[in-house]
């Protein structure tokens, strides 16, 4: 199998000068970029797109990648004899490769802004608020504390708590009514207001 010529590279040997990287400068310069871009990247970004199903913002960004190392690897590309687009288009391919792996192996990364509205939840003031709570509820008498337990705490309903606790539903409210009064005083005596 023959290495297939540019019908450009065929016309003129100067034409063969583009597609190879000048040989002369040691190290890479701007106008080797701007040739490897002018005669490259038209095609590469053509090839790109059909890799990255039509995404051009991603296919730019990989052709940009491309042209750079190729800008990097300028020395090892002078010795290369024929033309320069196979290479380019190998780490392009690679680039592309690389780039669904990275997004397959770690979860997509997600804008942060809208968690930074959110307030956090401090433990430390929970459990300080707890710790207040817990003790304002040992000042109570401990028919007012266990009234407040059935109803609020573990969510019974006045009736539930009444069979519960077997007392008269009346009897329940009446307390609730009194142990919250007196629950607030004891807050209150603590630093908490409402």
């Amino acid at each position: 199998m023959g290495v297939r010529k540019d019908p450009v590279v065929a016309k003129d040997r100067g034409a063969r000068a583009r597609h190879r990287l000048p040989a002369q400068p040691p190290e890479p310069d701007e106008e080797l970029m701007r040739a490897l871009y002018r005669e490259h990247a038209g095609p590469l970004l053509a090839y790109v797109l059909r890799l990255v199903a039509g995404d051009r913002q991603r296919a730019e960004d990989v052709v940009q990648e491309t042209l750079i190392r190729a800008w990097k690897n300028a020395g090892s590309l002078n010795r290369a004899t024929g033309s320069v687009r196979p290479w380019l288009v190998t780490v392009a391919r690679r680039i592309v490769i690389d780039g669904h792996r990275s997004r397959q192996a770690r979860p997509q990364e997600v804008d942060p802004s809208p968690l930074e509205v959110i307030p956090a939840e401090d433990e430390i003031d929970k459990a300080l608020w707890l710790m207040t709570l817990s003790d304002a509820l040992d000042d109570l008498t401990p028919a007012h504390r266990e009234v407040l337990v059935e109803t609020y705490f573990k969510g019974r309903t006045v009736n539930e708590a009444a069979r519960t606790l077997g007392i008269p539903s009346g009897t329940v409210r009446s307390r609730v009514f009194y142990a919250l009064r007196s629950m607030k005083l004891a807050l209150e005596e603590r630093g908490v207001t409402a």
